[in-house]
């Protein structure tokens, strides 16, 4: 399971948490996308980058990674690309901060010597996911990302308590309907061997009304129909072939590769 795409979902979704997670006001935060970029070089593309909006007096751009396992090459290749995006695109913007969020101290790299002035100047954050205001009450929102690293015994409960919380109305931030939506999200990425019932059960929550749902399911529709479109194909193969077309035109054709063609010629009796 992949931690980091819970991430990239809910920052798509909802950007301000992103600013409230690293303390920038949320008036500075308006306009704000969550994006994928990529950098004109080889093997270069950046999953975590908010950009500001066109109108903005203030052209800051923020880099975000999310690691969940332990990588000793992270730091260079975070401040690498961010770098090499930022010389590239440097007529856009005036400034810029990186956050690196870990789930706690032990999956940041071994040697932090190369890069110890980025990561103590004030513009990089490193953030530890178990260590969020540990020592007082979280906030609806810090809450959210505790979430992401509880044991699965203890996540029923916080879940549960962070559903209560958001019908009383205890994020100024978000509405009841988004943090349920959040906490949903979450469950089922780590819940992935529980169907539907029993996410349920555990949350007291009826999946169909979140947007994970929805989207599962619209999901599931795009594959029914791409399986479809796939199946027609496969029937045209032996028509087309009968016609007097090459394994190469059929291909062609019907938008195939070659070697699919192939095989559904040779499995067809």
């Amino acid at each position: 399971m992949r931690r980091d795409a819970i991430f990239y979902q809910i920052f798509k979704r909802f950007p301000t948490l992103f600013f409230i997670l690293i303390d920038i006001p949320l008036e500075q935060a308006q306009g704000y996308r969550f994006e994928s970029v990529e950098v004109k070089e080889p093997n270069f593309r950046i999953d975590g980058v908010f950009l500001p909006p066109d109108n903005a007096t203030s052209k800051t751009v923020f880099f975000v990674e999310v690691q969940f396992q332990k990588d000793q090459s992270l730091y260079h290749r975070f401040f690498s690309e961010l770098f090499l995006y930022l010389y590239r695109s440097q007529a856009r913007y005036n400034d810029w901060q990186g956050a690196l969020i870990f789930p706690n101290r032990g999956l940041e790299p071994d040697d932090a010597t190369t890069h110890r002035a980025l990561l103590s100047s004030d513009q990089v954050q490193c953030l530890y996911l178990n260590e969020l205001d540990r020592a007082n009450e979280p906030s609806m929102e810090r809450s959210l990302f505790r979430l992401m690293v509880e044991p699965q015994e203890q996540l029923v409960q916080q879940a549960k308590s962070l559903i209560a919380r958001a019908r009383q109305g205890d994020s100024a931030n978000l509405s009841a309907a988004e943090i349920i939506d959040i906490v949903a999200t979450i469950a089922v990425y780590k819940f992935v061997n529980l169907d539907r019932a029993e996410v349920e059960a555990m949350l007291g929550l009826t999946l169909e009304q979140t947007r994970v749902y929805q989207e599962a399911k619209e999901e599931g529709r795009e594959e029914g129909r791409e399986e479809g479109r796939l199946e027609a194909k496969f029937e045209m193969i032996p028509m087309l072939l009968e016609m007097g077309l090459t394994v190469q035109q059929v291909a062609e054709k019907l938008n195939l590769e070659v070697a699919v063609v192939q095989q559904a010629t040779f499995s067809d009796p």
